[in-house]
């Protein structure tokens, strides 16, 4: 048969070879890519910018001081703390049930107070030293997320270079620790992630002996991320979202780990292999280990409401089968919840550094910490100073919040890439449950545990800008390096110049007016 003679029969050439299809991937593959090899630069990047960070979370940690006494919130926080040292891990209650936080965050800031004494070092190294390793944990999360130590590297500067973070890590408040508690639950659930998809590679094998897949085994990073979790709850309430929005996160991987190792039923392997065992660890354990938190007051005598049962609670009734502690402990957090609850902004009297939700992802209102306009000015400077400390997002990175968090969620539509859907759900988890009830009085300092998901958000961000090595030719490479760059810089030189207003440094009051960039900042 000669070739233009050949007979077509639908869509294929008689004589011809069929059209060759796309091989299918291998699950290995789908399964994600592999961490880089160069481990060990790795993790000199991490240690060498975790010194860095805590050189600067340390600097002056000592300053300013109300005469000697503590500043804002820590008034509050800080004699808390310095009371469990002497009542064996409780605190005082001179307003009686109006003990706002649970015990663990003041616990540790009863350990600095151990260490170094009742004085502001001693009620803010805890504090401090927590703020450094959120520097080590975001620097091996991003790189995890990425495969890349250079945005490993540029999360931990743009952490460093947070005015948030940092000014939060150098006072003795509550919310750097719950910050602390959530970043490590959120570094802790990727790895359960990698580590269950290396066990899945592992098993690749074996995935068609059950159309559910096969069985897992214990999975410590799972629970580890659940004690965390529990931990964070144990330092603010507010813990409790994470553990809903972290605990879907993980049930959603596991769908997607299995259909990726070509199980034929994913989503009834992970309800009949692994809802089970994540209902354990990433519900039931929180509530165990944030009960643990209470160790002091279960084992007090004089604790408020510790022994409430048979007094103001009844001995009998269908919760009597619950140990009288638990009963007390539940009576005692009721009224907690009853002062968070009434709590509302008074009509025509707000706080004066109040703020609401939506200012909160650029910024618009931060908050003074400290301020006294009469203070010898140091070097050349003639008069008075002023000297303060501002909670302030840095404006490089916190002003172009909205463009970074909608090229995530456009990210997560057109590419269903996960690494933005994990940060995105860190960040909702710690930002919208606010809008539920806007007439309570709010305040930016409760972004504090959701700034690492923006410096994590802005990291991706900037790694799409960048193009992936391989893929970009030379002149996308340089050119994404030099935005990227500039961006970076931008972000370390606009918070060197905040640097006085982030300390407390003594400023003309010329450079003070020079500081306040918005109106809503006086």
């Amino acid at each position: 048969m000669e070739p233009d003679e050949r007979a077509v029969v639908g869509a294929t050439v008689v004589g011809t070879p069929p059209p060759l299809r796309a091989p299918e991937p291998d699950p290995t593959v789908r399964l994600g890519p592999p961490m880089p090899t160069d481990r060990a630069r790795g993790w000199i990047v991490a240690v060498a910018l975790t010194l860095l960070g805590g050189v600067l979370r340390f600097a002056g940690l000592g300053y300013p001081t109300d005469g000697g006494t503590p500043v804002f919130d820590e008034k509050h926080y800080v004699p808390q703390a310095w009371q469990m040292l002497r009542n064996g891990g409780v605190e005082d209650n001179p307003g009686y049930e109006l003990v706002a936080h649970p015990p663990l965050g003041k616990q540790l800031i009863a350990i600095g107070e151990w260490v170094f004494g009742y004085d502001p070092v001693g009620w803010r190294a805890a504090a401090a030293l927590c703020g450094t390793l959120m520097i080590l944990m975001i620097v091996r999360v991003g790189r995890r997320l990425t495969r890349s130590t250079l945005l490993g590297g540029i999360a931990g500067v743009l952490l460093i270079c947070d005015g948030v973070s940092h000014v939060q890590a150098r006072v003795g408040m509550l919310d750097i620790f719950q910050a602390f508690f959530v970043l490590a639950a959120f570094c802790t659930l990727v790895r359960d992630r990698d580590d269950v998809r290396d066990r899945l590679g592992r098993l690749v094998d074996r995935v068609g002996d059950s159309p559910f897949g096969p069985h897992l085994g214990v999975r410590w990073w799972r629970i580890a991320t659940g004690v965390l979790l529990g931990l964070a709850c144990g330092v603010k309430w507010s813990g409790s979202y994470w553990i809903v929005f972290f605990g879907v996160l993980s049930v959603l991987w596991d769908v997607a780990a299995r259909r990726a190792a070509g199980v034929p039923r994913p989503w009834a392997g992970t309800i009949r292999r692994d809802l089970v065992p994540a209902l354990g660890a990433l519900a039931l354990l929180p509530v165990v280990t944030y009960l643990s938190c209470w160790w002091a007051w279960f084992g007090s005598e004089t604790g408020i409401d510790r022994h409430v049962v048979g007094r103001e609670v009844g001995t009998g009734g269908p919760w009597s089968f619950v140990p009288d502690a638990l009963r007390s402990l539940w009576y005692y957090s009721g009224h907690v919840l009853a002062f968070h609850e009434g709590l509302d902004t008074p009509v025509g009297h707000p706080h004066p550094w109040e703020s609401k939700p939506w200012t909160w992802p650029m910024g618009l209102r931060p908050m003074l910490y400290f301020f006294e306009s009469d203070v010898p000015c140091t070097g050349d400077a003639a008069g008075t100073c002023t000297s303060a400390v501002m909670l302030v997002g840095t404006p490089a990175l916190w002003w172009p919040a909205i463009p970074v968090l909608l090229w995530a969620i456009w990210r997560v539509i057109t590419r269903l890439d996960w690494r933005f859907v994990a940060v995105l759900v860190g960040y909702g988890a710690g930002f919208l449950p606010w809008f539920v009830n806007i007439d309570r009085q709010m305040y930016f300092f409760y972004m504090t545990p959701v700034a690492p998901f923006l410096v994590l958000a802005t990291m991706l961000a900037m790694g799409d800008v960048l193009g992936r090595a391989r893929r970009a030719g030379p002149e996308r490479r340089q050119t994404g390096l030099l935005v990227v760059g500039l961006w970076v810089g931008a972000v370390v030189a606009n918070f060197a110049w905040l640097w006085p207003i982030l300390v407390g440094l003594p400023i003309t009051p010329a450079h003070w007016q020079a500081e306040l960039w918005l109106p809503s900042w006086r």
